[in-house]
């Protein structure tokens, strides 16, 4: 594991960018970017065009203004090119911005009121390809719908098992257990989740990261920041508006930002150049400042 990069998600002042939308909500992403289905013919023509957003954001002077510590990528954009060189490698070596992977494939259906990642049999074989793309870590992501204890354990169990296998190929795993903001007994599901996340976390013999849904009580997961398996807790969007996420998360000290939809939002192929790099260079500005607070 990279050193300098490990020291830059412990102590970097900064948030990282969630770019890793998947084959099933590309199509989403790009009609939020002003590009519906009609823009491509095929699959591949999809991700291409998804690859050149990306790129554009990446290139945008927003993202080299130190800013933004790491960047979340989807296994395309990892395989991908920015000018000639492999995406993580052009992220490192050009803006300093620590490279990770989402490496699971999606949801189960929900059962128990989760939804589990789908069994992944290749995902030992996705890691050893990230250590040669110069990957530093990766990120999954499951979801909680409801206040159900035995669906939340089944969800942490699930996590820290993938992190131990993350773990044994060098990588940092991000764990990711979402809560649905629109859970109806949010802060009681939040309450599961802490517990259990709590009871693996001293279990572990090295540490990890996690990602989670902007809690109800603010700084409820003090404990978890402050635990000696965590390098870094980040926090999801989660289907609030930019401005929304940023006021929460504002509220909730050591933790920082790892947003997709909200570090995208407004943005639009159509834009100039100019009217794109000032909205994603304002949409960067807001987050920092919500990360650093």
């Amino acid at each position: 594991m990279n050193k300098e990069q490990l020291e830059q998600m412990k102590n970097g002042k900064g948030f990282i960018g969630a770019l890793d939308q998947s084959g099933g909500s590309t199509p989403k992403a790009l009609k939020s970017y002003g590009l519906t289905e009609d823009a491509w013919s095929n699959e591949t023509e999809m991700f291409e065009l998804i690859h050149e957003m990306r790129t554009r954001m990446i290139k945008s002077p927003g993202f080299a203004e130190h800013k933004i510590i790491g960047v979340i990528l989807f296994e395309r954009t990892m395989r991908g090119e920015i000018d000639g060189k492999k995406t993580p490698d052009y992220l490192w070596d050009n803006l300093h911005i620590v490279p990770f992977l989402k490496v699971d494939k999606g949801l189960c259906e929900e059962k128990n009121g989760v939804q589990l990642m789908k069994d992944f049999p290749g995902l030992d074989d996705l890691c050893e390809d990230a250590v040669k793309y110069n990957i530093f870590g990766t990120k999954e992501r499951s979801v909680i719908k409801q206040a159900n204890e035995e669906g939340i354990k089944a969800i942490v169990a699930q996590q820290f098992e993938w992190g131990k296998k993350i773990l044994s190929h060098g990588l940092m795993p991000i764990l990711e257990p979402e809560v649905d903001i629109h859970c109806p007994d949010k802060a009681k599901a939040e309450e599961i989740l802490k517990r259990e996340i709590l009871a693996h976390l001293d279990e572990m013999d090295e540490p990890v990261m996690l990602k989670i849904t902007l809690p109800t009580v603010d700084n409820f997961y003090k404990e978890i920041i402050e635990h000696k398996n965590i390098v870094r807790v980040v926090a999801l969007s989660g289907g609030y508006s930019r401005e929304h996420a940023n006021e929460l998360l504002a509220k909730n000290h050591g933790i920082i930002a790892s947003f997709s939809r909200g570090l995208a939002e407004g943005l639009s192929a159509q834009q100039s150049d100019e009217e794109f790099n000032k909205t994603i260079g304002a949409s960067i500005d807001g987050i920092y400042e919500a990360s650093i607070k």
